[in-house]
């Protein structure tokens, strides 16, 4: 299985981004996808993930502002990020879990937040 992340980039406080992932190879039908996010210093962290019937889950962070979707029939998965904040700056990671077996990863995309 691959992951192909993109969608990162530099913005200002208060902007919006939208990361996408699209998988690819032998993929379980059952699974988890969802975004991490690693900020220097800090240890990686559940952003968002979104399960393949469709039930979500946040980070309190993401609440509110923060928005997963999948495209099943494509395998991809969207990160519709709004009111980014400085804090939010991070190298963020597609995952995709199944429900057996090892996770995998994708290269990370990078966001910058400034101020």
């Amino acid at each position: 299985v691959q992951l192909q992340a993109s969608g990162g980039g530099l913005v200002q406080a208060g902007g919006s981004l939208r990361l996408s992932c699209a998988a690819s190879g032998s993929i379980f039908r059952i699974n988890t996808m969802g975004w991490y996010r690693q900020a220097p210093g800090k240890q990686r962290e559940l952003v968002a993930g979104i399960t393949s019937g469709g039930s979500t889950t946040y980070a309190d962070s993401a609440k509110g502002r923060f928005t997963i979707s999948r495209d099943y029939a494509k395998n991809t998965v969207d990160l519709q990020m709004n009111s980014l904040r400085p804090d939010d700056t991070a190298v963020y990671y597609c995952n995709l879990q199944p429900v057996i077996g090892s996770g995998y990863w994708g290269q990370g995309t990078l966001v910058t937040v400034s101020s």
